[in-house]
């Protein structure tokens, strides 16, 4: 598809080029993806414009190259500073000519801001990305109407809806904004955007008689999973494991739990790296760069990674936690396989992640919490439906999919592995005619509790709708959890429609209508056990290998011999059961065994390593799938700090009280950063107990000892040194020779 691009050009040698001359010369195509070259023609024709493409699509091109072959400059508003310098820098990419692309928001100096200004009034900016924070300064605004611009184009359009799943207060006023600077085209885009925002947004926008171009929403290289949240942090270390090398996004909602799985990840051997809004700008930024370098794999961030990036390779998008609607999911698993090539959407759901949700929107103001609650409903379905998850996505974006023939329908686990079916026929007949006795105006929660005789404000209320004869109805047909599932597999087949602006009214169709005059065979799924109560403590399942445990053992011993060490210093018992209930076979499977860090694999792990594998290829072992997940607990932020304070040689008293600890608890920590594979400096500390005579006797009896334990050297010495003597030349000795 690319073609040579001419040498690197200025923007005045575009102007006046047509769509096809600026598409080769600039950016190197030699021909138009999808619906670009309708739009570009749409927008030189000045015509306002409306644009909903899937993410990888090619949104961007769609006013960039007008914007390059038009006189003036194009105002794109954008929601983020990291996504405008992406843009900015990826137009710059293609020319020689630095003022080709400015963005204008709070993070230019004054200085900064007047160099931008100057480039724009000379014309030689094509692109001037702002924030509508920026575009909302009086003193901008009156600077941009003393300049030529050519068109305004709204990125990420879906923040104007309150239905979107990314709401901005300040893009509810572009319109106002862009009619006090001038008559103007606009073109709005989105990635994603179901019927009803696509309408909230044209009508805010003041385009309702906008050219609109809808691509489809189908990616069928992505391949989605949902999975019951239980030992979620074990398996996403499993699967960033598997695809080690590989780039992937994990998305949390807390800025918590991020630190957390990041911590984790590295931790195991990830190259990971945390981004959530909490850190500086600078700090994003330069985790952006890295995810972007390839220097770091994994990102794992909240909500505010990720818009607009430009990496066509993301091969894994994870959701710890499940998003709080069906755009913000779609628009985020979209970031994986931009290239076209594999992208694997895994997603956790639990029951109580979605009651917390729940819980932080009864506080909300009252149309808020309605449309939450329907988006979260939406969230919930997807997750438990039984069926198609791409037909379900496709059809919440008004979409129709054919479930076992459209491009990519056995690329969701539903499709691989169907649950059980049954005939449904009776049931979509008996819930078809509750709801046209209703009138088709109550939503999917009222219809259950009709039909399992719950009694409630709503269904008391209607008693008199002929409901009393449903009433109850449904216990004999269903199980009380399986209703709502079967009524979104009804919705789905297309004989009931969901009224999404009047928060999940659900009505027949035409299709509903005709299979109640004939009613045929219809099969219904049951819905798999998705509703996970809470999340379990990881253990292991996986049992230990008693005769290779014992062989790990004879080898450590003939290795201690060999290197004249003690048998404990090689590995621990803890560390041995560990290799024979998971089967480490090569060094980065060995790092992840508890009390083993990378010197210990570099010192000892080879002939530990080349006896698994042969016993494991001898036996004919199927190793466990579950990878062994080393704790975070050793290596989080008190680590690091304690590491700090004895490199600047402060006292164990000061360190501990630094740490609101004992230095009976502090030596603790200690002893346990050792242990994780950690050498520490703690000479200083030691000169102020021990002479160096002593600390050669306690040294050469921990070289004698079989164990190495404190309570064997304790007995041998008596009372000729204390515990907390004893220890610190135990973590001098463990630090120096183990690690």
């Amino acid at each position: 598809m690319e073609t040579p691009v001419d040498p690197l050009l200025h923007a005045d040698t575009l102007v006046g080029a047509s769509p096809k001359e600026g598409l080769s010369r600039f950016f190197g195509f030699n021909q138009f993806k999808g619906d670009q070259e309708a739009i570009v023609t749409s927008m030189m024709e000045g015509r306002d414009v409306f644009v909903i493409m899937p993410t990888g699509g090619g949104k961007s091109l769609c006013y960039q190259l007008p914007a390059l072959i038009q006189e003036g400059t194009a105002i794109v508003v954008s929601p983020l500073i990291a996504l405008m310098k992406n843009q900015v820098d990826a137009i710059r990419g293609h020319s020689d000519d630095h003022d080709i692309a400015h963005f204008l928001n709070s993070s230019l100096s004054k200085n900064e801001m007047v160099q931008v200004k100057e480039a724009v009034a000379t014309g030689k900016t094509k692109l001037l990305y702002v924030a509508p924070e920026s575009l909302n300064k009086k003193e901008n605004a009156d600077f941009l109407r003393s300049v030529r611009l050519s068109f305004f184009a709204i990125d990420e359009a879906h923040c104007i809806s309150e239905w979107g799943h990314d709401f901005r207060p300040e893009y509810r006023r572009l319109r106002e904004i862009i009619d006090s600077i001038g008559k103007f085209p606009t073109i709005a885009l989105t990635a994603t955007a179901t019927p009803k925002v696509q309408h909230d947004i044209q009508k805010n926008l003041g385009i309702l008689g906008a050219d609109v171009y809808k691509a489809s929403f189908n990616r069928p290289n992505l391949f989605y999973e949902v999975r019951p949240k239980e030992d979620a942090l074990r398996q996403v270390v499993q699967h960033a494991l598997e695809n080690k090398g590989r780039s992937g996004i994990i998305y949390c909602l807390s800025r918590k739990k991020v630190e957390e799985i990041a911590n984790t990840l590295q931790v195991n051997g990830v190259k990971a790296a945390a981004y959530h809004a909490g850190m500086d700008a600078a700090q994003r930024s330069r985790r952006q760069d890295q995810f972007l370098m390839q220097d770091v794999d994994v990102i794992v961030a909240t909500i505010a990674f990720g818009m607009g990036i430009d990496k066509p390779d993301v091969r894994f998008v994870i959701h710890y936690d499940m998003p709080k609607s069906l755009e913000a999911y779609y628009q985020e698993t979209g970031r994986a396989g931009r290239d076209g090539g594999e992208g694997h959407c895994i997603a956790f759901y639990g029951l109580q992640d979605m009651e917390k949700m729940e819980k932080f929107l009864s506080g909300k103001p009252i149309a808020e919490r309605e449309i939450g609650m329907q988006l979260l409903q939406e969230v919930s379905g997807y997750a438990e439906t039984p069926t198609s998850r791409r037909q379900y996505i496709l059809h919440y974006f008004g979409e129709h999919f054919e479930a076992t023939s459209g491009p990519g329908w056995d690329m969701d686990d539903n499709a691989r592995n169907p649950p059980e079916s049954f005939e449904g026929k009776d049931i979509v007949l008996h819930l078809l005619k509750l709801v046209a006795a209703t009138g088709g105006r109550h939503r999917g929660t009222f219809l259950c509790d009709v039909l399992m005789n719950r009694e409630t404000q709503e269904t008391s209320t209607y008693a008199g709708e002929k409901v009393t004869e449903f009433m109850g109805s449904g216990a004999d047909m269903a199980e009380p959890d399986d209703w709502p599932g079967i009524i979104r597999q009804i919705t789905l087949a297309g004989l009931l429609s969901k009224k999404t602006e009047e928060f999940g009214v659900l009505s027949l169709t035409d299709e509903g209508t005709a299979f109640m005059a004939k009613p045929q065979s219809f099969t219904l799924y049951k819905p798999k056990p998705m509703r996970v109560k809470a999340t379990r403590e990881t253990v292991s399942s996986a049992a230990l290998d008693q005769p290779l445990f014992d062989m790990l053992q004879t080898l450590r011993k003939e290795e201690a011999d060999r290197l004249e060490l003690p048998p404990f210093v090689v590995f621990s018992d803890v560390s041995l059961e560990e290799m024979a209930t998971h089967y480490p076979c090569n060094e980065d499977e060995l790092l992840i065994i508890n009390g083993v860090g990378s010197s210990k694999v570099r010192k000892f792990g080879a002939p530990f390593i080349a006896l698994i594998k042969e016993y494991v290829e001898e036996e004919g072992i199927d190793r466990p799938g579950d990878t062994v997940v080393r704790s975070v607990a050793g290596r989080n932020a008190s680590k690091v700090t304690i590491i700090q304070k004895l490199d600047r040689r402060l006292s164990l008293e000061d360190i501990s009280a630094a740490q609101k600890c004992s230095v009976d608890e502090l030596l603790g920590m200690i002893e346990g950063i050792v242990a994780s594979g950690t050498k520490v400096g703690l000479d200083y500390i030691l000169e102020e107990y021990l002479d160096e005579e002593s600390i050669e006797e306690l040294w050469d009896c921990f070289m004698e000892s079989e164990e190495g334990s404190l309570q064997e050297v304790l007995e041998e010495m008596g009372d000729a040194y204390s515990e907390e003597e004893i220890r610190l030349v135990r973590i001098k000795f463990m630090s120096e020779v183990a690690n």
